[in-house]
C-alpha cells in the first residue's frame, strides 16, 4: 500500500469513515459501533463539524480511506480533538502524527491556546500516542451512557507559547514517559542533575513513578512546562521537610530539554513553583546546583541568595568533580 495523502473530509466519505472507525473499534472486545442508534452524525460528518466551526480530514491510500481526524472549538480559547483513527496496516509510519499535526495547526491558526480530547479507557495504544505528543490526563473519567459501557479519560495540553501547570496524580502518571525523556536528554547534555549517572529511559521512568507516589502522598508538587505544545520542562517541590521546619520546601530537578532552552521556560517553571510553594504555606525555599551551570545565573536573577559552597561535591557529565552551590529564597 502506498503512502497516505491527507485531504479535507467530505460527507460522501461516510462509508469510509464508518469502515475505519468500525475496524479500529473491533480491536477491543465490548466496543460496539451502532451508527444510526448512537452516532448518526457519521452519515454527514463534514457538515457536522462545519456547523461547530471545526474541520475534518481524511487520509486516503490507493483510493481507500485509512485514517481520519477532526477538531472543533469548545469554549473560550479551548478546542477539542476528535475522531482520530488510523487503520492497523497504516500504523507505525507516522500517519497519526501527520493527522494530529494538521488538526493542531488548524486550531493554532484559529487562535486556540489549549487542546482537549477524550479517549476510551480501553484504548491503551492511543493513550501512549497522545502522551508522546505532550497531552496529559485532565479531570475525572467520563462515563458514557452507550451500549459499549464506555469510560473515557480526558487529556489536555497548552498549545501556544510557554505554559506551566501543576500535575495532579493522573496527569503525573500520564506524563511519566515524557518527563523521563527530558531527564535523559538533560543528563546527556550535561545539565544540572547532580549525582546522577547517565540514565537509561527505564531508570528515569522509575524515578518519576516514585515522584508520582510522592505527589499522591502530598509530599511533592510536580510542575510541567510546554513550549508550543511540546512538554519540554519540569521541576519538583519537595514538601517532605523535617517536622520542625514546616515553613521550608526544597526545589529539585529543574530540567529543560536542550532544544527548549533560552525560551523562558525555566524562569516560568520557577515562577510557578514559587506560587505553588506559597499555596502550600511554605515561606522558605532551598536548592542546590552545580557551580557554573546555566541555572545558577537564573537563580541569582530571580532573587535567590547563595548560602554556601562545597568544593568537588558534584559531578559533571564527564565524571569530573565540580563545586556544589546552595541557595535559599524567602517568599513574601
Amino acid at each position: 500500500m502506498t503512502g497516505a495523502t491527507l485531504r479535507p473530509g467530505r460527507d460522501d466519505d461516510a462509508d469510509g469513515f464508518i469502515s475505519v472507525i468500525g475496524a479500529c473499534w473491533s480491536e477491543y472486545p465490548g466496543v460496539v459501533l451502532d451508527v444510526d442508534g448512537e452516532l448518526p452524525e457519521l452519515r454527514a460528518l463534514a457538515t457536522f463539524f462545519a456547523a461547530k466551526g471545526g474541520a475534518l480530514w481524511a487520509a486516503e491510500a490507493d483510493g481507500k480511506l485509512v485514517g481520519m481526524i477532526a477538531v472543533a472549538p469548545r469554549e473560550g480559547e479551548t478546542w477539542e480533538i476528535g475522531r482520530l483513527y488510523v487503520l492497523r496496516e497504516q500504523r507505525g509510519g507516522g500517519l497519526a502524527h501527520r493527522l494530529l499535526d494538521a488538526a493542531e495547526a488548524h486550531a493554532r491558526s484559529a487562535g486556540t491556546r489549549r487542546l482537549v480530547l477524550w479517549s476510551d479507557t480501553r484504548f491503551a495504544r492511543a493513550h501512549g500516542f497522545y502522551e508522546k505528543r505532550g497531552y496529559v490526563r485532565s479531570g475525572p473519567i467520563r462515563v458514557l451512557d452507550d451500549i459499549s459501557h464506555s469510560l473515557e479519560f480526558g487529556y489536555a495540553k497548552p498549545l501556544v507559547g510557554v505554559a506551566v501547570q501543576v500535575l495532579d496524580v493522573a496527569a503525573m502518571a500520564s506524563a511519566e514517559c515524557s518527563l523521563a525523556k527530558i531527564l535523559c536528554a538533560c543528563v546527556d547534555a550535561g545539565a544540572s542533575v547532580s549525582y546522577l549517572p547517565p540514565l537509561a529511559l527505564e531508570i528515569a521512568r522509575d524515578f518519576y513513578r516514585r515522584v508520582a507516589r510522592d505527589v499522591a502522598a502530598g509530599i511533592c508538587v510536580a510542575l510541567a512546562g510546554w513550549v508550543d505544545g511540546e512538554l519540554l520542562g519540569t521541576v519538583l517541590l519537595d514538601l517532605g521537610t523535617p517536622p520542625n521546619q514546616p515553613h521550608r520546601a526544597e526545589v529539585k530537578k529543574l530540567l529543560v530539554h536542550p532544544k527548549a532552552r533560552r525560551r523562558g521556560l525555566a524562569r516560568a517553571l520557577m515562577a510557578a513553583l514559587e506560587q505553588a510553594a506559597r499555596d502550600a504555606g511554605r515561606t522558605l525555599l532551598t536548592l542546590d546546583t552545580r557551580a557554573g551551570d546555566m541555572a545558577e545565573s537564573l537563580y541569582r536573577a530571580m532573587g535567590w541568595q547563595e548560602a554556601g559552597r562545597i568544593p568537588g561535591y558534584a559531578l559533571n557529565a564527564d565524571g569530573t568533580a565540580c563545586d556544589t552551590l546552595f541557595f535559599w529564597k524567602e517568599l513574601r
